[in-house]
């Protein structure tokens, strides 16, 4: 096969619509069927029109041919872009063999820009009682659109949450929009392409408005209008014609507003539909409005208004129920099999005036009833008036909330309840599936899809921490620990860039909010007291963790240049808030959050103490940041943050660290920190990480680490040679460890070890959720020793993978996939006939390091013949044990006698 060009991409999508960036970036895959291919140079073509950029002329940017091997993260160059602008581009690859390929077109569209908005903030004229959920208004406008239209655009956002109609029909598939980010600084637009919508002559725009995050409640203490309490549209429709002219629809004074059937909708609390109340074709051009009130402007900024930079978020699997149940109370209950996110779709048909309630609970409580009480005062409930259709079924689905839910009970409905009346929709951020893992031991499998399953769940245009109760904020702690794995499994580069935007724009004098988009700064904590609003160590870390992370996985030095001063905001008010000895004892401290302290003879359970974490993520981030100065070129800041780490560490070990090698209370947590942060002389690291093997092992293999020390535990162990002791962990079913929720029958990861005791009774109602996803980021290790696929830090974005597995654990077969920004990587190791065979896959354009434990190159055989340089292998060395080849690009199978 010839070599060819494929998955354009601009800003890490394919042909977006409305980028705000004037110089985007740009990336393809190379893709050949032999070993070792490389692009050795680029020429990147762009025109303004499809015609232009075919014909190769009138061209807009020609970069020339440039000798590199740079396929990813490459800056358009050419000159400067106006709003509105659609881009065509083609790109030309010269391959290691001097053979040429051009892919097809690509193109992308440019947002607004810094283009004044004509249109006007409306809301209806009508006064509400804003301390309760009003019923969502409906908001229309006819225009007169003429012939020779080429193209049609809405740009649109809203004070609350918003849903657009145009003749009649739905615009676009996002839901929940414009997302939430942090209002007060910043409010995403969207951009939609109606030209298939708008007809010659008569035309109507809809919109409805909902109070989603802008006014419903939100936080612990049962607040509402945290943003504001108006809800209200901003829109401005494009027309553009044959001729060049351009007509401007804007949201104004020409707009009718009516109440609709949306009784309520709340985030939280659920949503109210009287189909009674419906009004047909009131988003058609014939429609008769003169009942309708009228709009006002409504006097509101226009400066936080940016365009889209995350992902929608979108409806993705639908599930029908696995069963239907009846309770001990005599509920009817579905049972969707998964515990998921999103709504229920509805199908019913009954009298005008019957109305059908759907409660949603994760789990059933030991008697076999719908379990709500950890839901706090979140409601969870939707209800739907049927409006008496006699010949179909009506057909509902929620409009401005979600739920997060297994278990459904069903209340009021007409006849008896099938599964085809009930689909689960689930909902989320559209982050597509890049990684996969797979193993002999089902339970692992299992665990693997609950992590990901959480990570669905949580990742509804925040990074959240559940999606149930009356909470589900972008806590940063746990989002740190997370990432990570969350890069792995979802394509996730722009969720994180809009979400690390808004950690910025929440930063005060440095400090880091313990959630963002900061609603604790207007709410509280209740009653963990509003003090305590932000600047914890581990959460704030989120900062420095995130950006540097996003760059190891993608290559992204643009979002490092763009985060480096709230990094450098962070780390300097941890210096100013430490002690002149630079330990962190002030402020209030998370810890090694929900870690084990139970009352259990086998395990041992002190308690990590706060400063020893401080001052450790302290020590982190500094030297963290001295990296991320160094690939910036800040030469200074890299040699002034390298000092900063090295005097912190120096402290740490005076404060807590004996000479036998003792660290603080002796938990896990303590040396997992210790170790996983280089914190430690390398002669005491030998010392710590008996002392951690031994605690492990005196508490019979069960982990006591929170929130805090569990991402890092297997990590140090395979990385001190324990990784027998690893596998011990992983392996364990009783609690408190990964497997036991699994054994539970649980779908996602639980916020505690025991959310559900051996007993069958529930941890504390105030803080039990069943979709928590920050204990799921063991999956991390899952991809990187037990299938051995990683990345070289030092060639970030999976231009140098590293693929070394470390087998045991009982385990026969493991695998892992994942789709880089070159292409897909596999390793795939099994033991068959006491060989261990590895298949590797390396995409064009990178290279592989393969390590083998073999005690010599004549131990291993690639595609049963002997290890020999050539065909794609471009380098053989013994390093000890171990066998490290290094390889270009393509299929290689592996067979090493097993040890």
């Amino acid at each position: 096969m010839p070599t060819t060009i494929s998955n354009l991409t601009c800003e890490y999508q394919t042909n977006p619509l409305g980028i705000d960036v004037l110089q985007p970036r740009l990336g393809w895959q190379m893709h050949s069927d032999h070993r070792g291919a490389s692009q050795t140079a680029y020429q990147i073509l762009a025109a303004s029109s499809a015609a232009d950029l075919a014909g190769g002329r009138e061209l807009l940017w020609d970069s020339g041919k440039i000798e590199t091997d740079q396929s990813t993260q490459v800056v358009y160059s050419g000159p400067v872009l106006a709003a509105c602008q659609r881009v065509y581009w083609k790109v030309k690859v010269w391959d290691e063999t001097g053979q040429v390929a051009e892919s097809a077109p690509a193109w992308w569209e440019m947002s607004l820009l810094n283009s004044p908005w004509q249109a006007g903030w409306i809301t209806p004229e009508w006064d509400e009682d804003v301390n309760r959920s009003q019923p969502a208004p409906l908001l229309r406008r006819t225009f007169s659109a003429d012939s020779g239209l080429i193209a049609a655009r809405v740009y649109a956002t809203s004070l609350g949450l918003y849903q657009l109609r145009l003749n009649g029909q739905r615009v676009g598939d996002a839901v929940l929009t414009p997302g939430w980010t942090s209002y007060d600084h910043r409010l995403q637009y969207q951009t939609y392409d109606v030209t298939g919508l708008v007809r010659p002559g008569d035309n109507a725009l809809g919109a409805i408005l909902g109070d989603g995050w802008y006014r419903g409640h939100m936080g612990f203490t049962g607040a509402r209008n945290l943003y504001g309490n108006r809800l209200a549209l901003l829109l401005q429709l494009h027309l553009t014609y044959a001729d060049g002219r351009v007509e401007i629809i804007s949201s104004d004074e020409q707009w009718r507003a009516a109440r609709g059937p949306i009784q309520m909708s709340d985030i939280y609390m659920g949503e109210d539909y009287d189909a009674r109340l419906e009004k047909p074709g009131w988003d058609s051009a014939g429609y008769a409005d003169a009942d309708w009130a009228g709009v006002r402007v409504l006097d509101y900024t226009k400066e936080i208004v940016v365009a889209q930079v995350g992902p929608f978020i979108r409806r993705h699997e639908q599930l029908k129920p696995v069963s239907i149940l009846r309770s001990p109370k005599g509920e009817t209950i579905l049972d969707f099999g998964q515990n998921m996110v999103g709504w229920v779709k509805l199908r019913v048909r009954g009298a005008a005036g019957t109305t059908v309630t759907l409660r949603h609970a994760e789990v059933l409580d030991r008697q076999g009833n719908l379990y709500t009480d950890n839901l706090r005062q979140a409601k969870q409930t939707t209800r739907y008036t049927l409006k008496g259709l006699t010949d179909a079924d009506e057909v509902y689905e929620p409009h401005f909330t979600f739920q997060g839910f297994r278990y459904v009970a069903v209340e009021g409905f007409p006849g008896e309840p099938a599964p085809d009346n009930f689909t689960g929709v689930v909902v989320h951020s559209d982050t597509p599936p890049t990684g996969s893992f797979e193993c002999s031991n089902p339970l692992i499998n299992q665990l693997q899809r609950n992590i990901v399953w959480g990570q669905k769940g949580n990742f509804v245009d925040v990074p959240t921490d559940c999606p149930q109760r009356d909470e589900r904020l972008g806590w940063t702690g746990d989002t740190q620990v997370f990432i990570r794995t969350a890069c792995f499994n979802m394509n996730v580069p722009t969720f994180f860039t809009k979400w690390l935007r808004d950690l910025s724009a929440d930063q005060r004098n440095g400090s880091v909010p313990h959630v963002v988009p900061d609603v604790i700064a207007k709410t509280g904590l209740g009653e963990l007291g509003d003090e305590r609003g932000s600047g914890a160590a581990a959460w704030g870390d989120a900062a420095v963790i995130c950006p540097w992370t996003i760059y190891l996985c993608y290559g992204d030095t643009r979002l490092l240049a763009e985060q480096y001063e709230s990094m450098v905001g962070w780390v300097e008010y941890i210096r100013r808030r430490a002690d002149e000895d630079l330990i962190w004892r002030k402020d209030f401290q998370f810890g090694d959050w929900l870690d084990y302290r139970g009352h259990d003879d086998r395990l041992p359970t002190p308690v990590t103490n706060t400063e020893l974490i401080g001052t450790a993520f302290f020590a982190y981030s500094a030297g963290l940041l001295a990296q991320v100065a160094r690939v910036l070129g800040k030469t200074a800041d890299a040699e002034r943050y390298a000092e900063l780490a090295a005097t912190v560490k120096a402290a740490f070990n005076a404060e807590f660290v004996t000479p036998a090698g003792r660290v603080g209370p002796n938990s896990q947590t303590a040396y997992v920190l210790a170790l996983h942060f280089d914190l430690l002389p390398e002669a005491m690291r030998p010392l710590a990480v008996e002392r951690l093997v031994k605690e492990i092992e005196q508490g019979g293999y069960h982990l006591t680490t929170g929130f805090v020390g569990t991402p890092y535990l297997c990590h140090v162990l395979s990385r001190y040679g324990y990784t027998d002791v690893a596998y011990n962990l992983l392996n364990q079913e009783s609690y408190p460890s990964w497997l036991y929720p699994v054994k539970q029958g649980a779908t996602t990861i639980w916020e505690r070890w025991d959310g559900i005791k051996p007993d069958g009774s529930f941890q504390d109602v105030g803080m039990n959720s069943f979709n928590h996803y920050a204990y799921g980021a063991i999956g991390d290790w899952l991809v990187q020793v037990v299938a051995g696929l990683e990345l070289d830090p030092a060639a970030p974005g999976y231009k140098r993978i590293l693929i070394q597995p470390q087998p045991g654990g009982g385990l026969t077969y493991a695998s892992a996939g994942f789709d880089s920004p070159y292409g897909r990587v596999e390793s795939k190791w099994a033991l068959e006939a006491g060989r261990l065979q590895l298949a590797v896959t390396i995409p064009a354009n990178t290279e592989g390091v393969i390590h083998l434990p073999a005690q010599s190159v004549e131990a291993v055989t690639e595609q049963g013949q002997p290890l020999s340089q050539g065909n794609g292998i471009r380098e053989i060395r013994q390093a000890g044990d171990t066998v490290i080849v290094t390889v270009g690009s393509g299929h290689y199978r592996f067979s090493v006698k097993a040890n």
